[in-house]
């Protein structure tokens, strides 16, 4: 309802506020993963530390591919449990997908790995017996293997409404493609962009670079012979 003095805009308004508040996981996500791309080249997985997106770990997972239009879930948030009545690590991610539209959802996530892109689905559930209607949104922001091959991604997915009897799965009712590099500037979110954080469990190796032979040469501490000598006994 309209308060004195109001307009279609205050609507509008408070329509798209709702509408960001349902989208904050996903916009906390891929805040996170722009903090972490380098301009020619997107995150390692690494990189990744829990902690830097930790409101949206639910809805977060972690893929591999495992084929150029197929990719296994690694680790996967409670939310796409909840939706599948089951933990789904180690499924392909497109279980949650309804088989009609497998093959499109296959052609993005060639996309995906290959260009390399950035993919947002708007997805619908199918319905059926005590299956509430219900709508959800995913996005898919590539990542770099520690070998430096695109064959990781990290992702988000939520969904609006009841869950009802699992598994529920989605058709494709629409899917962007925009490319993952050179287009970081034009991203904005409410979210500071943060520094690449060093990995919790793997420390950075620094380069190996042999000194030159004459700098051994001249620190090397000069041979001795005392008349004392160390002797170290383990018994």
């Amino acid at each position: 309802m309209l308060g004195k003095g109001g307009s279609d805009k205050d609507v509008v308004s408070m329509t798209d506020r709702e509408k960001m508040r349902r989208l904050a996981p996903l916009r906390q996500v891929e805040a996170y993963w722009h903090g972490l791309c380098a301009r020619d080249a997107v995150p390692l997985r690494s990189q990744i530390d829990p902690r830097g997106m930790e409101d949206a770990l639910e809805n977060a997972f972690l893929m591999e591919r495992i084929a150029p239009t197929m990719a296994k879930i690694r680790v996967a948030g409670t939310h796409l449990n909840d939706l599948m009545g089951m933990q789904i690590a180690g499924m392909p991610l497109s279980c949650l997908v309804a088989p009609s539209d497998r093959e499109r959802f296959g052609e993005a996530v060639a996309h995906l790995f290959a260009d390399p892109a950035i993919i947002r689905i708007d997805l619908v559930a199918e319905g059926g017996f005590g299956k509430p209607d219900m709508e959800a949104h995913m996005i898919l922001l590539p990542l770099r293997s520690d070998f430096g091959d695109q064959t990781r991604a990290l992702g988000a997915l939520i969904s609006h409404g009841r869950i009802g009897r699992t598994p529920r799965r989605f058709t494709l009712r629409n899917v962007e493609v925009t490319p993952a590099l050179g287009g970081a500037a034009d991203f904005t979110s409410d979210a500071p962009a943060r520094p690449a954080p060093t990995p919790a469990l793997q420390e950075p190796a620094a380069p190996y670079q042999p000194r030159p032979a004459e700098d051994l040469q001249s620190t090397a501490a000069p041979a001795t012979h005392g008349h004392l000598r160390l002797v170290v006994s383990n018994d």
